[in-house]
């Protein structure tokens, strides 16, 4: 078995299944069937669904056609709408064949005919969940910075497009920050690129933690600059975002001699959708914000 392999088997035992279904003998059949297998959670309405998948994405959804309030399909519409869940599994469950064409059409992958039958649910979700964690590490293995482990320059650009036309659709803001350290060319003259490449892979990892929704991404823009993206995120969100980041990285506590805080830290330029027309602005935006905090004392942001 190669380590891409062993890689995707492991991701199986630790997949997240939805189940969505307003009956609780379904969703007890399914559970036995999957549970001792996955970590499976379950809600009984395509509305609870939507509010799920807002804090938890799960790795495939099984979800039931014929539900009271907003249907199977539906649900399955505006959890398509939803760039960071528009790439996960939908399996239905029907009990009506006329059903399959609408499935395929909204986005669905599969479906499963009622009466459940435990093989087929047990197949076709291993079959899915193992197609979903080839594409993920084919992802990761093109989109990855593989020293920091957080997305590279080039799946930044496609994500910000992303982002906007979800932002324009729904009508929401979203933010982007642009992290940069502070004297890091100083830093690796001093310690070496060993110990520079350490504290790159320090300042991701602060970066990731601060960050606490799924939706909520970060990339490597170049060298030892960082690129946050909030969607759903107003100004003085993203700002306590930003000043969150700004102490933490600092708090690490890094030794940096050239520092006139005496540890690494980092500044940051913030700058919002709603006020701009485009992605180029918004960029050109959060840019002139982090010179400002470069020029102006480092160790800190500008919105």
């Amino acid at each position: 078995m190669t380590n891409v392999e062993s890689e995707i088997a492991q991701g199986l035992t630790k997949s997240k299944i939805l189940i969505v279904d307003d009956q609780q003998l379904n969703i007890s059949l399914l559970e036995k069937i999957l549970s001792s297998y996955y970590n499976t959670t379950a809600v009984s309405s395509g509305e609870q669904a939507i509010k799920h998948c807002e804090t938890d994405t799960p790795d495939l959804i099984l979800l039931d056609i014929a539900m009271e309030g907003i249907n199977g399909i539906e649900t399955c519409k505006r959890l398509k709408s939803n760039s960071d869940l528009k790439d996960v599994p939908v399996i239905f469950i029907t009990s009506y064949v006329e059903h399959e064409d609408i499935c395929w059409q909204v986005g669905g992958v599969d479906f499963i005919s009622k009466p459940i039958n435990a093989k087929t649910v047990f197949n076709r979700v291993k079959v899915h969940l193992t197609l979903k964690l080839q594409r993920d590490k084919l992802l990761e293995m093109v989109f990855l910075d593989s020293l920091t482990q957080v997305y590279n320059r080039r799946y930044f650009d496609s994500h910000l497009i992303q982002t906007q036309l979800s932002a324009i659709r729904e009508g929401s803001d979203y933010a982007l920050i642009f992290i940069d350290i502070d004297h890091f060319k100083q830093f690796n003259d001093i310690y070496g690129h060993v110990v520079g490449d350490k504290a790159l892979q320090n300042v991701a990892n602060c970066i990731k933690d601060t960050l606490k929704r799924p939706c909520d991404f970060v990339s490597r823009y170049g060298g030892e600059e960082f690129a946050v993206i909030l969607p759903f995120t107003d100004l003085s969100g993203a700002v306590l975002v930003a000043q969150k980041i700004v102490q933490s990285v600092a708090a690490l506590n890094i030794e940096h001699d050239h520092s006139a805080f005496d540890v690494l830290t980092v500044s940051a330029g913030v700058a919002t959708f709603r006020s701009l027309s485009g992605q180029d602005e918004i960029i050109k935006k959060a840019d002139e914000k982090l010179y400002v905090s470069k020029q102006t004392g480092r160790n800190k942001l500008t919105f």
